[in-house]
This record gives C-alpha cells, structure tokens and sequence, in this order.
C-alpha cells in the first residue's frame, strides 16, 4: 500500500497510527490533567477543536517546564555555608545565609562552601603514623643530621571565592606548603632542639610560614594549628641516639646534683662569713669603745692631778691597791691605832679560799693561825705596835708576789 493511498494509517489497515490521533489523544490527557474541557468543532471557532487542544496543551506543558526551571534556582545556604554565584562561569557574588534564588542553569550556578569545616592534610604519613612516607618526613637539621618528623596540617577556609577559583587541588597545596615550611624551620635549628625543647617553637613557626605562602597564594585558606605528630632520628641510628640521649640525661643528673648541693654548702659558708665578719666588727667597736674610755678617764684624772697631785696619787695607789688585794686570801690589819681588838672576816675568807683548803681546827686555833700568819701581836698587851710605814707595806707587798 502506498503513503497515498487514503487507507493507510487505518486501524484496519495494519499500519503506523495515525500522528493526529496520537496528538488528539496527548491533548486530552493533559486538558483532563489542568481540568479543561475540550471545545469541538464549530463554524466560529476559526479552525478544528483538535488543533486548539493541542495548542493549549503545548502552552500548559512550557508554561508548567517554565515554573519548574525557575524553581530550580532556589536554594538554602546553611549558617557554616557560603553560596557562590556563578554566571556563565564567573564569579558574580557570595551570599550569605537563609533561603536565596539565581537565575536558573544554564545561566547561573551556585558552590555551596563549608566554612567552619576543619580540614586535615597529613605531612610525612598517611592515615596511620606507621605508614610513613619517608620522601617528605626525612628532613636535614642544622647540624647535619637526619631526623624523621611527621606531622598534621589543620585548616578551615576564610575567602571561598579564592578557595574555588585560585585551588586546583587544595589539599595538595597545603601539603606542598607545609612541607617547604617544615623544611625551612628544621634547617634552621639544631637536631636536639626540634627533638625536645624546641617542638612547639618549631610547630608554631610552621604554622606561621605555612599562613604566608598560602596568603601570598591567595588561596582563601587559614592555618589552625600544626600537631606534631612524631618526631625522632632514623631508624637506622635509634639505638646509637638513645646512648647519646640516657648519656646526656646522666649528665643533667650531676649537674643537678652538684648545684643541689652548691646551693646547700654556698649559703652555709656566707653565713658563718656574716657571722664572723658581725662578730669581727662587735670587737672592733667594743675595743674601740673601751680604748676611748680609757683615754676619757685618763684625760679626766689628769685634770684632777692637776688640781690636786697629792691626793690624785694617795687615790690611784689606794684604788690599785683595792683591785689587786680584792682577789686574795690575806688580811691586811693596820696597828696605828693601838686597838688590840682584831676583826677577821672569816666567812669571806672560807668562801673565797674553799673549805677544803684549811685545817679541820677548832674556831680559836684557826683564828689563832691566821692571826698570827697576818700580824704578828706585840710582846706585852701595854706595849703599843710599831707603826708600819706605806714603804713596809710596799715591800711586803713585793715579798708576796711571786
């Protein structure tokens, strides 16, 4: 059968279905679908009722595709979120949180941004500290050694605009970064102290390196913080290290033990050299003051014997006559005045002597003995003494001392 011939496309005929009926039928699925009833045919209906339903069929279908495709440019950012508007391509602006809308694709599109996410790049391992990566963690001190560090890099993003459009790999380039700074700072340093007391030196002058080359970079991204995560010689030489590391611990030992006992012995000596030095100038003024009042009570008797030799002398012989006898035993008695009457003071006598010293005698006899070792009494009672003269008694004297 031929495509004139005007069977064709009849159900009878066994061929295709016939194009208006499949678009008849569409259109009244779709004015069923909105709730529009189909007109039909009519003498001032400027043309068949099929054609005007497939008409306002097709209208609803773009109008219904419109609402939908200018819905699909509404979107939600998050309060931690950055949209970032992209026309064509390029950047237009970065909106802020809540609900916003863009021109639909393929005109405009949005990158959301996570801004309060911490990223972590691992420097010298991956996922594990045992599964090193021995071309970024071997690094070379100051003093030509070897040591191994690994290490992680956290961060968050502060610019998204620049995060998306100046990063190719972000990851990558903190990386990269934290490498080239890590390698700087090691040189710089000697091998003891990026091991021990210099670690977070070390750690915070990374993370201030890393900042400026990501900045110079404009890559929107801020450094946290820099952990370190292990940080010790290679393997090879370990156990020659912990010789070197146990020998310089012995050595901080005595140094600690020494100065402990510096510090017990040291204030020790300055004391007892403050204390002869106070003791030192206690004599110093104590001679000096006895020296000046000796000079003082000189000067003071001299102006007496000036006034009065005679009786200055008479004074000073009695006065040394007083100091020299009040230590001994003996009893001077003067017989000038003929009083046979004598006065001993015994007492005084056993007391300065000593009890054990003299004779176990009766009272008379001891009075007796030492009477008579004193002063000899005269022949007869009526015969008075012969006075004795200041010379006898200055020659006794003489005669007593040794």
């Amino acid at each position: 059968m031929g495509l004139n011939d005007p069977q064709w496309g009849n159900k009878n005929s066994g061929g295709p279905p016939d194009l208006e009926a499949v678009l008849r039928d569409l259109n009244k699925k779709v004015a069923e679908l909105f709730g529009i009833k189909g007109g039909g045919t009519g003498k001032n209906g400027g043309g068949s009722g099929p054609s005007r339903n497939f008409s306002s069929g097709i209208g609803l279908i773009i109008a219904v595709i419109a609402l939908i495709w200018i819905g699909s440019g509404f979107y939600i950012v998050d309060a931690s979120q950055r949209g970032v508007v992209l026309r064509f391509g390029k950047y237009i602006e970065a909106t802020q949180a809540g609900p916003r809308w863009h021109l639909p694709y393929p005109i405009e599109s949005v990158e959301i941004v996570n801004l309060s996410q911490v990223r972590t790049v691992e420097v010298g391992y991956r996922d594990h500290v045992k599964n090193k990566m021995l071309k970024e963690s071997l690094m070379l001190t100051d003093d030509e050694n070897i040591i191994d560090i690994q290490f992680a890099v956290q961060y968050f993003l502060k610019d998204p605009a620049d995060y998306l459009f100046n990063n190719r790999a972000p990851d990558e380039n903190v990386r990269q970064a934290a490498e080239t700074s890590i390698r700087e700072i090691v040189g710089r340093n000697k091998m003891d102290f990026v091991l021990y007391e210099g670690r977070e030196q070390v750690a915070a002058a990374t993370t201030k390196l890393i900042q400026e080359i990501l900045d110079r970079y404009k890559s929107g991204i801020l450094v946290s913080k820099v952990t370190m995560q292990n940080a010790q010689p290679p393997e090879q030489v370990q156990a020659a290290f912990d010789d070197a590391v146990k020998a310089g611990q012995d050595r901080e030992r005595q140094k600690n033990e020494g100065q402990a006992y510096a510090n017990d012995v040291v204030p020790k000596a300055k004391g007892a050299a403050a204390r002869l030095m106070q003791e030192a100038e206690g004599y110093r003024q104590r001679v000096v003051a006895n020296a000046e009042g000796d000079a003082s009570r000189f000067k003071q008797v001299l102006v007496e014997y000036e006034k009065a030799p005679v009786v200055t002398r008479e004074r000073l012989y009695i006065d040394m006559m007083q100091q020299i006898l009040s230590s001994s035993s003996k009893v001077m008695v003067d017989q000038k005045g003929g009083n046979s009457l004598l006065y001993l003071p015994l007492d005084k006598l056993i007391q300065s002597t000593g009890a054990a010293a003299l004779p176990d005698i009766s009272a008379a006899g001891r009075s007796a003995n030492i009477a008579e070792q004193v002063a000899p009494q005269p022949a007869a009672l009526n015969e008075p003494a012969a006075p004795v003269g200041r010379e006898g008694l200055r020659g006794r004297d003489r005669e007593a001392r040794p």
